[in-house]
């Protein structure tokens, strides 16, 4: 018992050590587009936007990968739908977070009065980008709306369906903040369309494929739940008297 008691404290520790981690991590990214002057770039609100969107992506990724690992594995013991209701709220939360900066990056463009600025946010809506945008912007603001209801909460085929919706909503949002505002800068010789090569699109499905034979190879060798994670929500043993049987 000591030992665990330990191990709890260690664990609990480390989790606290990660979450500095992961605001300082996202929030430097951020800070490499905010410094730019790109239009559509420089904004400081791009810190706790890029950081409550790597949690917001991230959980959805979880239930993206868990759902299919629960069923095959068959974990529904210990993957029950309180957990996943649990997910389901942080999304919630996040994508209230994340939609609250977009609509505060087209607000501020509009009263900056730049006319760069606003030209920029303008394109993103109705330019030759115009589908990106609305992509992101449904699959990121209106599609997790659903998560208010308990029984969307609690359906785990429609909790897989929105966390891909937001996977897809994520990845455009990424394309919109790069493509959009570099297509169109300041210096009219250097707009153009952005069409993807052959090669770049090998290097984007080869990413995915290169992700998914680690994650099936990390579930083919290593137990996809951890036993030391199991301890905390089983029930505690019961101690047997002297001579009784086993």
């Amino acid at each position: 018992d000591s030992q665990w008691h330990h191990f709890g404290k260690a664990y609990i520790f480390l989790a606290a050590l990660a979450t500095p981690l992961v605001l300082s991590v996202h929030s430097v990214v951020s800070w490499d587009f905010a410094v730019a002057i790109v239009p559509g770039w420089h904004a400081t609100i791009f810190a706790p936007y890029f950081v409550a969107g790597a949690i917001f992506s991230g959980v959805a990724m979880v239930i993206t990968l868990v759902v299919p690992i629960r069923k095959i594995f068959g974990l529904e013991a210990y993957l029950t739908t309180k957990h996943f209701d649990a997910m389901a709220k942080l999304c919630l939360l996040t994508s209230l977070i994340v939609l609250y900066a977009y609509l505060s990056e087209f607000f501020l463009a509009w009263y900056s009065g730049e006319e760069i600025e606003r030209t920029a946010f303008s394109n993103r809506l109705f330019g030759d980008y115009w589908w990106a945008t609305w992509t992101m912007l449904t699959c990121n603001g209106f599609v997790p709306i659903m998560l208010w209801f308990r029984r969307i909460r609690h359906s785990i085929p429609a909790l897989f369906v929105i966390s891909i919706f937001i996977n897809i909503g994520m990845w455009f949002e990424r394309y919109v903040i790069v493509v959009t505002s570099l297509h169109h800068e300041y210096e009219p010789f250097a707009w153009g369309i952005y069409r993807p090569s052959l090669t770049e699109m090998a290097v984007l499905v080869g990413s995915f494929c290169w992700f998914g034979f680690w994650f099936l190879l990390f579930t083919r060798l290593l137990p996809p739940i951890a036993i030391a994670e199991l301890k905390e929500v089983l029930p505690a043993p019961t101690r047997k008297k002297t001579g009784e049987a086993y």
